[in-house]
């Protein structure tokens, strides 16, 4: 039996923590917050006519399967801990020309008829073609790369890929490119183009393999947690306290002592005497446990671009929208909203508020998140991470974060759903809140940037790891989980 130590309750830190535990393990979870979920996070606002509830991180859950297999492993059901509810349409996509939306949905001939009834035979021929190709790459990633440890570019080059893998992959190829190279229609290139953001990355660099991001999305489903998505948390905590894992909130990991190559222990701020511990897994972001975790600091083995951050609003509205419970509306300029928020320090040019965003809008249908005749709107609009650095906006300067919340607004109201005289109340949430609230370096949703290679689930200590989605295999629910089940299989049972 190992005495192993969880630093941060975020999803990847309980999930690792709960399947540690079932096979033996002594486990003990550290976290800063007062409260467990990491990114993803709660808030509640109370008002004369009742509660508004918020997820303040993800707000749609894809791969299920994935959740069902850790509810499993652990001894016990998911649906014994949570109610999930599929969602159709996923997402709306509302475009910036003024044309029909466009409803995705889980039945892929459903959703190309959707397509040539939106935008065309052509249309919906081209993304038949490309399903094909996304689903082969689906296959090939599930297969060898999601799974496993990837600790170096060396173990992606070693993997037995079959020659028709390779060309539906297409490496060194880009998002964009692909959807340039197989999609007609701008607006199809458009809606591909998110999937990239899904993931912290800008399309136009982005490797053409998250194409099975959609396929992911757009087979397995969007579902919705009643209740919010804020209620895993609840659940995976609940797991873990049943399987004899200690959690203790208000607790910062200041330092994972690592003398000799081997890991020994953790400190904590305010606490004289060192933690022991055989194992320590971080559901920390990467740079984080490189730059400021260790004895001494060290370079990342992958240098991998940062993701993009999130500038949100949450809103409590009067009466009904009959949105979607997710909406996309789209720009008419998807590189001019890129080239705000990426910046581009080769030709001088800042990272910026975009002024004419993609808007996400989430509005659950869910009695236990909202009064009576109301709605509670989580507004997304993709950001550059807070800092000062050319690729970064300062989202402190006095007056920004008020002002870009009124121009969110506006753009939503030229896009045909003005809330403005709707509003109970606006709360405001930048880049530097999560920075301050999740400890991710400059409010980076994911850390790192979607691509093949991340830095590793293994750290660069002996029983040092690494779960979430600043680390392998990536950002998102599924993903971190996943992390999570490599991290846990690797360190084995204790018997």
């Amino acid at each position: 039996m190992a005495r192993i130590v969880v630093v941060g309750a975020g999803v990847g830190g309980l999930a690792a923590a709960a399947r540690l535990a079932v096979t033996g393990h002594q486990v003990t979870v550290f976290e800063r917050a007062d409260t467990v979920g990491g990114k993803l996070g709660r808030y509640a606002h109370d008002t004369p006519h009742g509660s508004f509830h918020f997820d303040t991180g993800p707000s749609l859950l894809t791969l299920p399967q994935v959740l069902h297999d850790l509810f499993e492993a652990t001894g016990a059901k998911l649906d014994e801990y949570l109610d999930l509810v599929p969602l159709d349409p996923i997402v709306r996509h509302v475009f910036g020309d003024g044309g029909p939306h466009l409803d995705s949905c889980a039945d892929p001939a459903e959703f190309t008829a959707r397509i040539g009834a939106a935008l065309g035979d052509r249309a919906a021929a081209d993304w038949q073609r490309l399903w094909h190709r996304a689903a082969r790459v689906w296959e090939a990633s599930h297969r060898d790369v999601l799974r496993r440890t990837v600790d170096s570019p060396r173990d992606l080059a070693a993997l037995a890929w079959r020659l028709g893998d390779l060309a539906a992959i297409g490496p060194g190829r880009t998002l964009r490119g692909l959807g340039r190279r197989q999609l007609s229609d701008p607006r199809l290139r458009m809606l591909l183009d998110r999937y990239a953001t899904y993931t912290g990355a800008d399309p136009r660099r982005a490797p053409a393999a998250l194409v099975a991001v959609a396929y992911a999305e757009l087979t397995y489903g969007g579902w919705y947690l009643r209740g919010g998505l804020g209620t895993l948390a609840d659940a995976l905590l609940s797991r873990c306290l049943d399987l004899g894992v200690v959690v203790q909130t208000g607790a910062t990991v200041t330092r994972i002592d690592a003398a000799g190559g081997r890991v020994h222990g953790v400190r904590l701020a305010g606490v004289a005497a060192p933690v022991p511990a055989d194992v320590v897994v971080a559901n920390v972001d990467a740079l984080t446990v490189y730059r400021d975790l260790l004895p001494a600091p060290r370079r990342l083995a992958a240098l991998t671009d940062r993701s993009l951050a999130g500038f949100v609003l949450l809103l409590g509205v009067r009466g009904h929208s009959g949105l979607a419970q997710h909406t996309v509306f789209f720009p008419r300029d998807h590189d001019a909203e890129f080239d705000a928020v990426f910046g581009h320090p080769g030709r001088g040019v800042r990272a910026r508020p975009a002024a004419d965003p993609t808007v996400l809008v989430t509005v659950a249908d869910d009695p236990m998140v909202r009064p009576e005749g109301h709605e509670a709107w989580f507004v997304l609009v993709n950001a550059a991470r807070h800092g000062t650095a050319s690729g970064a906006v300062d989202w402190r300067r006095p007056g920004l974060a008020e002002a870009y919340a009124d121009r969110v607004l506006d753009v939503l109201a030229e896009r045909g759903v003005d809330v403005r005289d709707r509003l109970l109340f606006r709360e405001i949430r930048t880049p530097a809140d999560l920075a301050d609230s999740t400890g991710a370096p400059g409010g980076a949703i994911h850390g790192t940037a979607g691509g093949l290679f991340r830095p590793a689930n293994r750290g660069p200590a002996a029983g040092l790891w690494l779960v979430g989605g600043s680390t392998h295999p990536g950002g998102g629910l599924p993903m971190v989980t996943l992390s999570a089940q490599i991290v846990a299989e690797e360190i084995g049972p204790a018997w």
